[in-house]
C-alpha cells in the first residue's frame, strides 16, 4: 500500500518515503509509495509490521544518517524487445521508514493539497512487511525487464535510511522520461478481501498537478497489467475494489498526480487476508507476480 496511495478507508499503512537508487545486486530478497490513504477496507497510515518475520527496522547501515537525496542510476540491457525503452520501478515503502517517523510524516505538495511524505506500509499478520515484499518483487521485475532489453530505474533500493517522499518518487520517473512507471504495493484490507488491483491516475489539473496527458496511456498500461497479472499468477482481480475490473481511479495520490509520464500503482494482493498472505509470502508466487507485471508492461510498450 503506497501511503500516498492510501485508499479511502484501508488498514495498516503509515506515511513512508520511497528512495531512489541503482538497480543493483541480482540477489533477490527473501521478503519483499507513495504515501496513500486507505480505500474501503484498505491500508491506513499508522499501522506497522508484526513482531515476526523480516525486521522493518533493518535496511542498510551506514555511518550517520545520510541525506535521503540520491541520484537515480539505471540498469541498461542490450538487445531485446524492450531495447531503447525506459521503465521506472517504484518499490512501495522503505524498510527504514519505521525508524524515521518524523521525517516521513512531514507533508509535501501533491498538487491538490498536501500529504505526508510517505508511510511505513502494511504487513501480514505474521509480520512479513510490505516494504520487504515490494522490494523483492521489484528486484525480480527489474531482472525480467533488463533481460528483455529495457533500461530500468528503481526509485530506491533500501539504500537510504528513509524515503524518498511521494513527490520525489514522481520526479524520478519524470526525470527519466520513462515510457512506463509501476509502483509496486500490497494492500492491508480486511479478511475476506482478496485479489489484486491497479490504481490509475484521475484527471487532475490543479496546482502543480496536471495528469491530462497521462490519463489515457496510464489506463492502457493498467489494463494490460490486469490481464497479464491474472494470466501469470492465476489469481483474480480484487473482490472489494474496482467492481471486478481490477482497476481503481484515484485523485488523491501524489505519485500519480505529479507524474508527467504513464504511471500506475499495483496492489498485488491483501496482506491481511490469510489466503492472499500465503501467496504473497511465497517466493514462487512473487516470481509469477513479477512476470505478470513484466508481461503487462511489455504488452503496453509494444502497443
Amino acid at each position: 500500500m503506497p501511503y500516498d496511495h492510501l485508499h479511502r478507508p484501508r488498514t495498516a499503512r503509515r506515511p513512508l518515503a520511497l528512495a531512489l537508487t541503482v538497480l543493483a545486486s541480482a540477489a533477490l530478497l527473501a521478503g519483499c509509495g507513495d504515501g496513500q490513504a486507505a480505500q474501503p477496507g484498505g491500508h491506513t497510515p499508522g499501522k506497522g509490521g508484526g513482531t515476526t518475520g523480516p525486521r522493518t527496522t533493518g535496511g542498510p547501515t551506514a555511518p550517520g544518517d545520510p541525506s535521503p537525496s540520491a541520484t537515480a542510476t539505471a540498469t541498461t540491457a542490450g538487445a531485446g524487445p524492450l531495447a531503447g525503452r525506459t521503465v521506472v520501478i517504484d518499490p512501495g515503502h522503505n524498510p527504514g521508514n519505521f525508524r524515521h517517523t518524523s521525517e516521513i510524516n512531514q507533508k509535501v505538495d501533491i498538487g491538490t493539497g498536501r500529504k505526508e511524505c510517505d508511510t511505513t506500509g502494511t504487513s501480514t499478520n505474521a509480520g512479513y512487511t510490505e516494504a520487504f515484499f515490494t522490494l523483492d518483487v521489484s528486484h525480480r521485475l527489474r531482472d525480467l525487464l533488463t533481460a528483455r532489453g529495457a533500461t530500468v530505474v528503481l526509485t530506491h533500493d533500501a539504500d537510504r535510511p528513509w524515503g524518498p517522499c511521494i513527490d520525489e518518487r514522481a520526479r524520478i520517473g519524470n526525470k527519466a522520461h520513462a515510457d512506463a512507471v509501476v509502483s509496486v504495493h500490497a494492500d492491508g484490507s480486511g479478511t475476506g478481501n482478496r485479489g489484486y488491483h491497479v490504481i490509475l491516475p484521475a484527471l487532475v489539473k490543479e496546482g502543480s498537478a496536471d495528469t491530462t496527458a497521462i490519463v489515457g496511456p496510464s489506463r492502457e498500461l493498467g489494463r494490460n497489467i490486469v490481464a497479464e497479472f491474472r494470466r501469470a499468477t492465476g489469481t483474480a482481480p480484487s473482490n472489494y475494489i474496482g467492481s471486478g475490473t481490477g482497476l481503481d481511479v484515484r485523485s488523491d495520490l501524489g505519485g500519480l498526480n505529479l507524474s508527467t509520464v504513464p504511471k500506475v500503482f499495483v496492489e498485488c494482493g491483501n496482506m491481511r487476508d490469510p489466503e492472499d498472505a500465503r501467496l504473497l509470502t511465497s517466493a514462487a508466487w512473487r516470481q509469477k507476480a513479477a512476470l505478470g507485471l513484466a508481461d503487462g508492461i511489455e504488452t503496453y510498450l509494444e502497443g
